[in-house]
């Protein structure tokens, strides 16, 4: 790896991205940034927590023409949660300089406030297909000067149907623009989609399957009906940290789920049905540590990172194998070792072996008699999690909760955790031993000179 002073960035972003802790380039950013940086067009393939979103947005950042106050570049996502991320780990990479405008346009939120935003302008527009066709063909939204188009897990978008929305989207950018392509697999959809939309497009391929003496992968047989008995079976014998539980529909996400909480597991699910804020709280939730099980859906999952996550366990074995390497790609990172737990009836036998055949591994069916309840205690979630209504729109900060919490209350900076502010809300974990006091304060006194309403949730 090697660092980001070798290339041609400004001062102030090489600074601002030091202080963001971007010390060295990971190897999707190393193999990459070069190109995105000299306008080229790139077809990329890296897994989730590789890096990629640095990898395309210092490289965008750098290019834009902050005096330009028109959509330069367009990042498309597959969910809103990814988008949502994305949008805000480029706010966080835009620091350097001042007045670059991120405007995220999603589905089920309310059209008429990114209309008003989309009327103000904006340098960068990070959304889904859907309601970005939308806006497009209401003519709510300009694509005439864009110069850099992203497609950020581009394999995802075609496996929830956005290939239509692509394709009327791409006849609103310019032909002459650059392309970057990001995907965690190369199936032939992918490939057609690279040889339609981009011109000799450098390909990169970085850290796409997982050593095994990273991931400890384990597969249980069992029959249907005791599935949710064998995965309580799992949780209670290893007692992971934080467990991702994936389901394939979102009826077994509720059940599951349901049936956890009755074992005495903390856990929460989150599929399709659920209204976007509720979506949000729980994968804030999950991500800092005040829950440690989520069940999600492939599709609902899209877009979480989580440092350190301990398991992975597929309730449901994925339709296919390459779903599978990246699902599990998710704990095991940064040179940690990750478990991953796969259950399966015997008539799905078949997926281990054509798992088996893509990875070049042998694993094979283990023992659940050798599943024995854990000696060691559940550990208690360790953060509590406070919702504050109040958020980017109420010009409230991470800075200012912090402060509030710090300053004013007394607690020391090392018990507050993530603090994340939307639009129009902001979650912030505290550890359970400054729970109590964290409460009193926020009800109690005022942030930036105005009350605001703080919930616990746990």
């Amino acid at each position: 790896m090697s660092a980001f002073t070798a290339l041609p960035l400004t001062k102030p972003m090489i600074e601002n991205l030091k202080t963001l802790g971007y010390q060295e380039m990971t190897p999707v950013q190393a193999e990459s940034l070069p190109h995105v940086l000299k306008g080229e067009d790139l077809l990329a393939q890296a897994k989730t927590g590789s890096g990629k979103t640095a990898a395309f947005g210092i490289g965008l950042l750098h290019n834009l023409n902050v005096k330009r106050f028109r959509v330069q570049a367009l990042v498309m996502c597959p969910t809103r949660e990814l988008a949502e991320q994305v949008a805000g780990e480029l706010r966080r990479i835009a620091r350097f300089k001042h007045n670059i405008k991120i405007v995220t346009i999603c589905g089920g939120v309310p059209f008429q406030p990114q209309q008003l935003s989309l009327e103000h302008q904006g340098h960068i527009v990070v959304g889904t297909p859907g309601r970005i066709e939308q806006h497009l063909k209401r003519g709510t939204m300009n694509l005439d000067n864009v110069t850099t188009l992203v497609l950020d897990e581009a394999d995802r978008m075609l496996d929830i149907g956005f290939a239509d929305s692509i394709e009327v989207i791409m006849g609103y950018v310019p032909k002459t623009r650059q392309t970057l392509l990001f995907s965690a697999t190369f199936p032939k959809p992918i490939l057609n989609l690279s040889t339609r939309f981009q011109k000799n497009a450098h390909r990169v391929v970085v850290d796409v399957e997982h050593e095994e003496n990273v991931i400890r992968q384990y597969f249980y047989e069992s029959g249907w009906d005791l599935k949710p008995v064998v995965a309580a079976q799992v949780l209670d014998a290893y007692k992971p940290a934080s467990t991702l539980i994936f389901c394939n529909t979102k009826l077994q996400c509720k059940s599951l789920a349901k049936f956890l909480e009755v074992k005495g597991f903390s856990s929460l699910a989150i599929h399709g049905d659920l209204e976007q804020k509720d979506r949000t709280e729980i994968l804030v939730r999950f991500s800092n540590g005040s829950t440690p099980i989520l069940v999600a859906t492939d599709v609902a999952a899209r877009g979480l990172d989580i440092s350190g996550l301990s398991a992975v366990i597929n309730f449901d074995l994925p339709f296919e194998p390459e779903v599978y390497i990246h699902r599990i790609g998710r704990t095991g990172r940064a040179g940690k070792e990750g478990m991953a737990f796969s259950l399966m009836t015997p008539k799905e036998r078949f997926r281990l072996e054509e798992i088996n055949t893509l990875m070049g591994t042998a694993f094979e069916v283990s023992d659940i008699e050798a599943l024995e309840p854990s000696t060691e205690e559940s550990a208690t979630p360790p953060m509590v999690t406070f919702s504050i209504n109040g958020g980017r729109k109420a010009k409230l900060r991470p800075g200012d909760i912090l402060g509030a919490l710090t300053k004013d209350a007394g607690i020391a900076g090392g018990c507050v955790g993530k603090i994340n502010c939307f639009e129009f809300y902001s979650y912030v974990a505290i550890e359970r031993t400054m729970a109590d006091k964290a409460e009193k304060a926020l009800s109690k006194n005022k942030i930036k000179g105005r009350h605001f309403i703080a919930l616990r949730h746990e």
